[in-house]
This record gives C-alpha cells, sequence and structure tokens, in this order.
C-alpha cells in the first residue's frame, strides 16, 4: 500500500495533468499533455510523446475500476505494483528519457528538462535547483543512467531524501 509520502508525489503529477480540475484523469488528459510537450519541441515530436501519453492512459485505464476515469487511487494502484515489475518502470524511463532528449544526444540539458517539466505543469517553471539536485554528478547534464535511477526513486521510491523524489517538482512531505 501506498505511504502518505508516495501519495504526495502522486498527487503532484497526477493535478498537472487533470485539466480540467475534476479529480479524474481521462484519454483526453493525456492528450492534452502530449499536444501540451509537442507544442515547444521540435516539429515531428507530437506521434512520439501521444503513443508515450497513450501507453501509460492504458496501463492506467486498465488497472481503474472505470476504463474511462483514472482517480488519484487508481495510479495508486499501480504505484503499488511498479516495486514487482521494475523492468516496466526502467522501460518507462527509456522511453521518457527518449522524449525529454531533444536532439538525441544521450543526455538531457537543463534546458530540456525544463521543457518538460513547463509542458506537464502548464505554466513556466524554474526548474534550476531541481535540475542540480538531479545531476547527481554534477556535470550539467542529466545521464540516461541517472534519469533512469531518479524515475525510479519518484515512482517505485518512499524516500522523501531521494534525488528522483523532485522529478516533476517538489512535493509536499509530511
Amino acid at each position: 500500500m501506498a505511504s502518505t509520502f508516495q501519495r504526495g508525489k502522486v498527487e503532484l503529477v497526477f493535478s498537472a495533468m487533470d485539466t480540467d480540475g475534476d479529480g479524474l484523469l481521462r484519454e483526453s488528459d493525456f492528450e492534452s499533455l502530449a499536444r501540451r510537450w509537442a507544442s515547444v519541441r521540435a516539429a515531428g515530436d507530437e506521434e512520439r510523446l501521444t503513443a508515450i501519453m497513450h501507453g501509460w492512459w492504458g496501463t492506467l485505464a486498465a488497472h481503474s475500476r472505470d476504463p474511462e476515469s483514472v482517480t488519484v487511487d487508481d495510479v495508486l494502484t499501480v504505484v503499488d505494483l511498479l516495486g514487482q515489475i521494475p523492468d516496466a518502470v526502467t522501460a518507462t524511463a527509456e522511453a521518457m528519457f527518449e522524449a525529454v532528449d531533444e536532439d538525441g544526444d544521450g543526455r538531457i540539458s537543463s534546458t530540456e528538462y525544463q521543457r518538460m517539466i513547463e509542458a506537464w505543469n502548464g505554466s513556466p517553471t524554474d526548474t534550476t535547483a531541481v535540475f542540480a539536485r538531479l545531476d547527481a554528478d554534477g556535470d550539467g547534464i542529466i545521464s540516461r543512467t541517472e534519469f533512469t535511477l531518479h524515475w525510479s526513486e519518484f515512482w517505485a521510491g518512499d524516500d522523501p531524501a531521494a534525488p528522483g523524489t523532485h522529478v516533476f517538482g517538489t512535493p509536499s512531505i509530511p
């Protein structure tokens, strides 16, 4: 069962994705996120971003009590399963890394990271401090290895001190 801390992390992401604020995620919310993200990216990325978002939607809908709408509790049901399926978490991290790495150089720059977070939030966001925290070795980029570790820390972890806790911003810590 997800902890209060894990719930806070999921609620942070959930609220950013719930475009109409009704407390439910629908396929249209995932499509909206893909459009927001593609709008700040190079032409041609919309298909890839839409495919990633539809993949997430399919997983959540399959575990939801109502396959047309997903609640925070439905997302937490999936989060509870993630510790048992680390390969799925890694595969999702790989897909996300590819989506964030706009220029395909195998590294995420601070600018690429900021664009992803701003698309996710739908508003300008200062990501300087979070990026520095995620750049574990201080080399000015987030490597594939760093990103995968942080993705796992966010989705399957329960450690408020883990850098990956902040991948999508700073959650409220009880």
